[in-house]
């Protein structure tokens, strides 16, 4: 039996220490802000803690920003790292889930559906004066993951232009209102502004509630329904680079959708091209 998507610190304070939880920190920021998740990481960190870095577990020929790469590349990184095919892990990151989400997405994309994310993430952890060390994890021997590519976790560009006329999904786009309308500025240069023709709007950051915790099955529908979502229809997500689209996916995996899958190139690389369609 796979464990909960999400479990709270009281949990992963009782578990951090069991033999088969492997606790990963996959803190991310954009670009433009200027942050350095791993120095952040090296100043303080979950006891135990490896961190997990979604830039260079990926695809590094691809320009596009943190694609996935090969099941091979993952298995042997997440395998360097310490972690093995039975291990939990427990993913942790920043404020709405950024970008521990998408590590939880990434494992179940390669297979490994005994990964969880911490609810509320570092800020939750450390508010609550729970322990954190800093500097380099102590050395971890490498151990076996095998890792095996599930595609219909994922959409790629062809498949979303494809879906634009068939309509056989529907596109949920995590990005704020004004990216998603065209009226606020693309973060990365040289990106087009709009969206997927066709496509629904959910602000990910709408999914929580007022403490930073992702919100109670009643609320997440609401929120859901309120962005025209039919839950009992096919869905995919997108969002700038394929990091907060996942944060939606996980909160429909909260209502028993666990067949959702991220458009791992999301706005960055639709946007980015000259031939694709764009509504504003």
């Amino acid at each position: 039996m796979s464990p909960a998507a999400l479990v709270g610190t009281d949990w992963l304070a009782a578990h951090r220490g069991d033999p088969d939880v492997r606790v990963i920190d996959a803190t991310w920021y954009l670009p433009h802000l200027g942050r350095d998740a791993r120095a952040e990481f090296a100043q303080a960190h979950v006891p135990g803690a490896v961190y997990f870095d979604i830039d260079a577990i990926s695809d590094r020929t691809s320009s596009l920003p943190h694609m996935l790469p090969t099941a091979a590349e993952f298995g042997r990184q997440v395998g360097a790292l310490g972690i093995g095919d039975g291990d939990h892990v427990v993913a942790y990151g920043g404020r709405n889930l950024i970008a521990s989400a998408r590590a939880w997405w990434m494992f179940r994309v390669f297979g490994h559906e005994r990964v969880s994310v911490l609810d509320g993430g570092m800020a939750k952890w450390r508010a609550e004066g729970r322990p954190v060390e800093g500097g380099a994890p102590a050395a971890t021997a490498p151990r076996a993951f095998t890792a095996r590519f599930r595609p219909e976790l994922v959409r790629d560009v062809g498949q979303v232009r494809g879906n634009i006329d068939a309509r056989a999904e529907q596109a949920l786009d995590a990005r704020s209102a004004g990216r998603f309308s065209g009226a606020e500025p693309e973060v990365r240069p040289g990106v087009r502004s709009g969206h997927i023709p066709g496509s629904l709007n959910l602000p990910y950051d709408g999914l929580f509630d007022a403490a930073g915790l992702l919100a109670p099955p009643d609320a997440l529908r609401r929120a859901f329904d309120g962005a025209g979502v039919d839950l009992a229809r096919p869905v995919f997500t997108t969002c700038g680079s394929g990091v907060s689209a996942a944060v939606l996916a996980l909160g429909l995996h909260a209502l028993g959708r666990a067949d959702v899958p991220v458009y791992d190139g999301s706005w960055t690389e639709w946007g980015g091209r000259a031939d694709t369609p764009i509504e504003k």
